[in-house]
């Protein structure tokens, strides 16, 4: 019998493997992790239910506006004309092209991790803002054509393109490709706002609804009324408490977005690759899964919907209550800024040294404008387990916090409804529970793509 246990030791079996770097993560307990979040977000709920913590703001300082926010617009505007000529006429590699190093790591990752800590930082960038108004003025325009009854209908239809382009589209690095489709879009979004007015951007611009709405979740944010500033802080969220419950476009808007990232780590995953019937180690290219993946972009965005408002119209109704869910919607703001932070940061580690080493020596001269010694582009620390250790705990607090905090945000939002009883928050905690681990577990799953 020993000798026959001895044996059954050298027989084959099959097993998982994954030869990249990040895969130091997979030799972590992140089973652990996922159940130590998971008992963490419900005994949050439990506790917080009984007794919830006061969340108010604090003015810090008050001062004139510095700098108006049309010359900074317009400073955007300029240097957004500046990339498109990068992206036109520049290196086609976009590892040196600061057109795609800027927007996909400065733009679209360091920007939102920023607001997440100060504000809307957008606000003072945005490279429509100062054009629009100038167009306005010189046109002689003071009213609208009635987009306002859209509401953030094309924001939705903007996020939708953009997150189908950065996921399934075949090239979204291509300095060319991506130098065009922004022309393009800009110039539609001027057109609409010079006929509606520069006030339809904050719902019918997707990057600035976006930013807009990770911001609301800041500790630090500015108060601006004409050319006074007030500088405010509290804790994160406490901002969230003071909107107005979200109408359905926009509520169409954050399940957008929750969507699209929660897609994004599952189009990489073995999984996800399994059932499209593609081998994870053998990637035929994003041609091959088009079709498939922008069926699952959309079959995701309309499983996340279905979810969240289930899960808020049960709530509802073991309430007693017939309110609408507007309001408790906006807790899961928290976890599209938490997830948002947590699913780009190693993007922010690798890609941003090639965009810190562009910006300091753009035309690969030995130049050090930044003032910054010549340095080569390592990812050496991905196969570190000290430093994948430290990344991993810290996607795990982001994720965590985030809905932690989307938590204790639907329970002071849900006390909005006069009929609320003792048990009417358990769909919602489920449901965050149940967003906790899917986000760990994308997080921590082997990827093929």
């Amino acid at each position: 019998m020993r000798g026959l246990c001895a044996l059954s030791v050298l027989v084959p079996g099959a097993a998982l493997a994954c030869a990249l770097p990040p895969s130091v993560v997979m030799t972590l307990p992140t089973g652990y992790y996922m159940t130590g979040a998971a008992a963490t977000v419900a005994v949050t709920a439990l506790l917080a239910s009984a007794r919830l913590p006061a969340m108010r703001a604090v003015r810090l300082w008050e001062r004139r506006v510095l700098i108006p926010a049309d010359v900074t617009s317009y400073a955007a505007f300029v240097l957004f004309l500046g990339l498109l000529m990068v992206g036109f006429f520049g290196d086609r590699d976009p590892l040196h092209n600061l057109l795609t190093l800027v927007f996909w790591t400065v733009v679209w990752v360091a920007l939102p991790l920023a607001s997440l800590i100060f504000g809307n930082l957008w606000r003072a960038v945005n490279p429509w803002t100062a054009p629009v108004r100038i167009a306005r003025v010189l046109l002689g325009r003071t009213g609208g054509i009635g987009l306002a009854r859209w509401g953030f209908w094309p924001a939705v239809a903007g996020y939708l393109g953009f997150a189908w382009f950065e996921i399934v589209s075949l090239s979204p690095d291509d300095p060319f490709v991506l130098a065009r489709l922004a022309l393009i879009y800009w110039v539609a979004i001027f057109t609409l706002a010079v006929l509606e007015g520069e006030d339809w951007l904050q719902s019918g611009e997707f990057l600035t609804v976006y930013f807009g709405l990770l911001a609301k979740i800041a500790p630090l944010w500015l108060e601006i009324s004409g050319r006074r500033a007030a500088l405010m802080a509290g804790w994160p969220g406490t901002q969230v408490l003071a909107m107005r419950g979200l109408p359905p476009s926009a509520i169409a808007f954050v399940t957008l977005a929750l969507a699209a990232l929660t897609f994004d780590g599952l189009a990489k995953t073995f999984l996800w690759l399994w059932l499209i019937g593609v081998n994870p180690l053998e990637f035929p290219g994003r041609s091959a899964v088009m079709e498939v993946n922008t069926a699952g972009l959309l079959a995701v965005w309309a499983l996340t919907a279905g979810t969240i408002l289930g899960a808020l119209a049960l709530g509802r109704r073991m309430a007693g209550s017939g309110r609408e869910a507007a309001p408790v919607m906006l807790s899961f703001l928290a976890i599209a800024a938490g997830y948002h932070g947590a699913h780009y940061l190693v993007t922010l580690l690798t890609v941003g040294q090639y965009t810190l080493a562009a910006l300091n020596d753009p035309f690969f001269r030995g130049d050090s404008i930044l003032g910054l010694p010549a340095f080569y582009v390592s990812f050496g620390f991905l196969g570190d387990r000290w430093f994948m250790t430290l990344i991993w705990n810290l996607q795990f607090a982001a994720i965590l916090g985030a809905h932690v905090l989307a938590v204790v945000l639907g329970l002071h939002l849900s006390l909005r409804s006069p009929a609320a009883r003792p048990l009417a928050h358990l769909p919602m905690t489920a449901l965050m529970v149940g967003y906790t681990v899917l986000g760990l577990w994308l997080l921590s799953s082997p990827t093929g793509a």
